[in-house]
């Protein structure tokens, strides 16, 4: 390709191809009679960069990547896909201040703490952007049974709390066990697919493993605590 195909392929313009290549974040093109020629690889790298950028890096941190990537920009661009997808599945929904007071009352003190748990997220005009409906639907449930909408926003501050933990963990597994030694050894260029092949097939373990402990833990302190209410019933 040459760099106006380029452009059209990855939707860039020739200038940001350029200035791309000036910082060395794109190899250079293969000259034929005074023409350069860009092949796969170097569109590859540029959805890598596009990409990355989408998801808040900026060029420096983005070149780093790429000088000590040791693969191909295909490599890399599968693994940052791979490790930046979502775990959630839902589609935000999009809902108005109105209906928000109605099916839940609070205050403005209330919102903005939805605000801060990122449960809301404010989109101006008195519109806003539920990033889990599912959560939202939940909260209502247990609104509708009696529980004030205060203390529900002090178990969702609880259970996100320690999700963050739990999150850190696997975390910190993968970290230690997979990524820190294949950076060690230099990112081997034959090892990147590996790698991405372990977090594929981690990340559902991890969705998996937490919500059996969950299930098999809520048992326990549900046998637990009923069982110390009704010896409590008996002596008394």
């Amino acid at each position: 390709m040459t760099i106006d195909e380029l452009a059209r392929e990855t939707g860039m313009t020739v200038r940001n191809i350029r200035a791309h290549q000036s910082r060395g974040l794109l190899p250079p093109p293969e000259v034929r009679a005074r023409t350069g020629y860009y092949g796969p690889e170097h569109a590859a790298r540029l959805r890598l960069i596009q990409e990355l950028q989408g998801n808040g890096y900026n060029l420096a941190a983005i070149k780093h990547l790429l000088d000590r990537s040791g693969g191909s920009a295909e490599d890399v661009l599968g693994f940052a896909r791979t490790l930046l997808a979502p775990f959630e599945t839902e589609q935000p929904e999009i809902v108005e201040l109105a209906e928000l007071t109605e099916r839940f009352g609070g205050t403005r003190k209330t919102l903005q703490r939805a605000e801060r748990l990122g449960l809301l997220v404010p989109l101006g005009e008195g519109r806003y952007e539920v990033p889990s409906p599912t959560i939202l639907r939940s909260g209502e449930a247990v609104v509708a049974l009696g529980v004030p909408v205060g203390d529900a926003l002090d178990l969702v501050e609880r259970v996100t709390k320690n999700a963050d933990s739990v999150s850190r963990t696997f975390v910190k597994l993968f970290v230690d066990q997979i990524w820190r030694p294949f950076d060690q050894a230099g990112r081997p260029a034959a090892d990147w697919p590996e790698v991405q092949e372990t977090l594929e097939r981690l990340r559902p373990l991890v969705s998996e493993t937490f919500l059996a402990l969950f299930h098999q833990r809520m048992t326990h302190e549900i046998e637990h605590a009923f069982g110390r209410e009704l010896e409590k019933r008996a002596k008394g």
